[in-house]
């Protein structure tokens, strides 16, 4: 009885745990790499399909739909696959920028539909938007963002290959991969809020995400942390993505990294101890 009392009004949310057998499967690998390319937007449709749309409007877009994300504590792959959503819708239809917001809650709102034991509500969501939007309004743009994405929902995110590539890598047990898978996701979530990577594959992202985490963290690490180009051969071989490529997305990457960290910075001095980036990245480190 005792125990019924204190457990009452508690919402617990299941989460699931990642499955080693299929992670071990490379049948899974293989689908997954066969099926990225098929769920990239269509274009660079700032060039060719948005005539009011601009890259910061997303950009600005992008980090508030990671706010709310991160303080409904969301499974991590509604913030990803919404942001797919997003860029799959706006390279098929022009839109006024003045629904670039309900679009964006939109694709929140069917994104944790499919990822999270207990959705985001479309009330919520109206509220995290100051009441800009309708209730009737998501609603209506819930069926349009499905007609345009044609319904094809399971879209192959960066997320999908982290734990892929951590299981496949061949490092020193002696390193602890917790804190490197931490700073890999937070990478990924810059990638999902710069547009630079869009059209990026999602392997390609990944793999990068976990060298750039191994160089920030190699003093950490200490001596058994691999090279440079140990890491980008290992991500060659478990995802065929060409090394060269794969450098060089490394690179944005850091210029990414360094800049959001400098904006971070800069709004500290005006707002004091408070990270406005997606995850502390003052807890990154190169």
């Amino acid at each position: 009885m005792e125990q019924l009392v204190c457990s009452e009004g508690k919402v617990v949310v299941r989460r699931s745990h990642p499955d080693p057998v299929l992670l071990r499967d490379q049948r899974v690998l293989d689908r997954l790499l066969k099926l990225e390319d098929h769920f990239l937007p269509r274009c660079d449709y700032f060039k060719i399909v948005q005539k009011e749309i601009k890259p910061f409007m997303r950009r600005m877009v992008a980090t508030w739909m990671f706010e709310v994300c991160e303080e409904q504590r969301c499974e991590e792959d509604v913030f990803a696959l919404s942001i797919n959503f997003l860029d799959r819708f706006l390279s098929t239809m022009s839109v006024q920028k003045s629904h670039l917001q309900l679009l964006g809650t939109c694709c929140m709102f069917v994104a944790s539909k499919l990822k999270e034991t207990a959705p985001l509500t479309a009330e919520k969501l109206v509220i995290y938007t100051d009441s800009s939007i309708t209730l009737e309004e998501l609603l209506n743009w819930e069926i349009l963002t499905l007609n345009k994405l044609r319904w094809d929902l399971n879209a192959v995110t960066p997320n999908d290959f982290i734990e892929q590539i951590f299981c496949r890598l061949k490092l020193s047990q002696q390193i602890d991969l917790t804190l490197v898978r931490k700073h890999a996701k937070t990478y990924v979530s810059l990638c999902c809020i710069d547009f630079r990577f869009a059209l990026t594959p999602p392997s390609m992202i990944a793999a990068a995400a976990i060298c750039v985490a191994f160089h920030g963290l190699n003093k950490s690490i200490g001596l058994v942390c691999p090279t440079r180009q140990e890491l980008l051969s290992m991500m060659h071989d478990i995802t065929g993505a060409e090394e060269e490529y794969l450098s060089q997305c490394q690179v944005l990457m850091e210029d990414v990294l360094n800049l959001n960290k400098n904006n971070n910075n800069n709004e500290e001095v005006n707002q004091g101890d408070q990270p406005i980036t997606p995850s502390d990245i003052r807890d990154v480190h190169f």
